[in-house]
Order: structure tokens, then sequence, then C-alpha cells
């Protein structure tokens, strides 16, 4: 099946013209082409999209729907078309769990401020590369390091370790932990995006591990004090959770904060991100 944007366009016009002959002076082209390409387009979906009378042209059921599809899919191609020819007006930034914690609202209302031009979205993508790898975003806040030599990153701060627990959990009454009162806990980890592994143990006190693949998942069974998990502070600010409570770990290192790109297409509005982000760690 082999379809053209000139076809939807054409059906398009037809749509709102109401007629083949307005069609085709909106399109530029003859009313045969009109009728020419609306055949062409209905022999390669199999089905009827118009009926056309002497008096005027409606669309079948399917054609109503192919209609509604066919107007999105050429927006889409529009915005597309747009994007590329206006040099990067958008940046889309993913994060996995959390994007940059407390300093979020601040990054989007400085951003806004500062680079008008260009429209700021944060798109949450739970993947190692938190959608740079699939093409969903222009960079990525990540909290690991991504071994991909087709990527680089830049740290822009640093997060404390957070015990994720349950409000009921007797742990919860005080105000810091060790690694040591984790060890005989299970701990519930995300290996594809997560920040920590038993690894982080002395050798011979880790904890046991179950997995997940998504905060809400974790949070869930957290607040059921079957697991405890351990995360990075920004997880804290974004996901407040009724029933669970959050407890700086002393004795983990700290997590690195990295901004990352794909190698040989940077964005251009790259340093700049990198230089707001580093500004709002350091608490300018």
């Amino acid at each position: 099946m082999d379809v053209e944007l000139r076809q939807l366009r054409c059906l398009v016009a037809i749509v709102d013209e109401g007629t083949f002959t307005d069609a085709a002076i909106a399109l530029g082209v003859s009313q045969a082409a009109v009728s020419r390409t609306l055949a062409s387009l209905e022999r390669a979906l199999g089905v009827r999209l118009l009926r056309r009378t002497s008096r005027e042209v409606t669309p079948t059921a399917t054609g109503m729907r192919v209609v509604v599809q066919a107007r999105r899919v050429l927006g889409e191609v529009n915005d597309l078309v747009r994007e590329a020819a206006s040099g990067h007006s958008i940046l889309r930034i993913g994060y996995a769990w959390s994007a940059v914690g407390r300093h979020t609202p601040a990054f989007q209302r400085r951003w806004a401020q500062t680079h008008p031009e260009t429209d700021l979205h944060l798109v949450r993508v739970n993947s190692a590369t938190a959608g740079l790898a699939e093409g969903t975003c222009d960079l990525s806040v990540v909290r690991n390091v991504l071994e991909d030599r087709r990527f680089d990153g830049a740290i822009v701060g640093l997060e404390r370790r957070l015990c994720a627990l349950s409000a009921e959990d007797p742990l919860a009454a005080q105000r810091e932990l060790r690694l040591a009162d984790l060890s005989d806990r299970v701990l519930l980890i995300d290996r594809r995006t997560g920040t920590t592994t038993p690894e982080l143990w002395p050798s011979g006190s880790r904890p046991v591990t179950e997995e997940t693949h998504d905060v809400d998942d974790w949070l869930t069974v957290i607040s059921s004090g079957r697991c405890v998990g351990m995360t990075a502070e920004s997880t804290a600010h974004q996901y407040p959770r009724p029933g669970v409570v959050y407890r700086p770990v002393s004795d983990a290192e700290p997590i690195a904060v990295r901004l990352t790109w794909w190698r040989d297409d940077p964005h251009p509005k790259t340093q700049a991100a990198i230089e707001l982000l580093t500004a709002l760690y350091r608490g300018d």
C-alpha cells in the first residue's frame, strides 16, 4: 500500500472546499488531476472515501475517519518542516524517573525568560538514555554514565542519595540512615534506568533485590513496606507520595546528574542548557 502526502492533501482539500473544482483551485492543479489523485488514494486504501453528486461532495463514514487521520498526519509533517526550517525552535529534554528535581520549575522559568525563541519541552521516557537513543528528545538527563560512544555528556550537578521506605517502617523515625541499616532489607531497583545496584554495599552485606521498571510501581511497592528503595534526591521532590518517606543515607556517595546529547549532532542550545542547569545546582 503506497499512500502519498499529495493524496492526503487532495482529500482534505476536497472536504474543506466542498467541490472538486474549488479543491483544484486551492491546490493549484486541474480538476482532472484532483479526480485522478482521489481515485488513486481510494485504490490504494481499497475503500470509497467520498460520495459525489451533481450538487455536493460528502465523505463516507470511512472517508471521515480517514480525513481525521489525514489532518493529523499533515499537521505533523508541517510541524517537522517548520522545526527543520526554523533552526531548532524546540528543545526536548528527556528524563527517566525525575527531571532535575527541585530545580525543574526554576529551570523552566529561567529558560523561558532567557531563551524565548526556543520552547522547552520535558519528556519522560523510561529508557537507559531517557529517550535520546529513541529519537524522542534532543538532550537527556541521566544519572548513569552512558558507555555508548555515540553520545557525549557533561555533569551539571550532584544529588544526595535517599532511601525511600514506608512511613510505617521503624527506620522512618530516624533523620538519616546508613548503608548498613538497609543490608538486611529487600531493595527494589530498576537496572535499566536506576542509580543504585547492590554493589553500592560492601561485599558480604549486600541486600537482596527485586526489580521494577516504573517509578509509580516502585513507589506503590515501597509504600506497602515489602521493599525499600534507593534513589537520587530529585525523586523525592518530583514524586512525593502518601505513605512513603525519604531519608538521606549519610555514607552513600552522591549521584552525578549528567546532561547528554548526540556527539555528532548536538542541539544548538546544548551549551545554554548546560550553563543554566549548572548554575541552578550551584545555587546561583
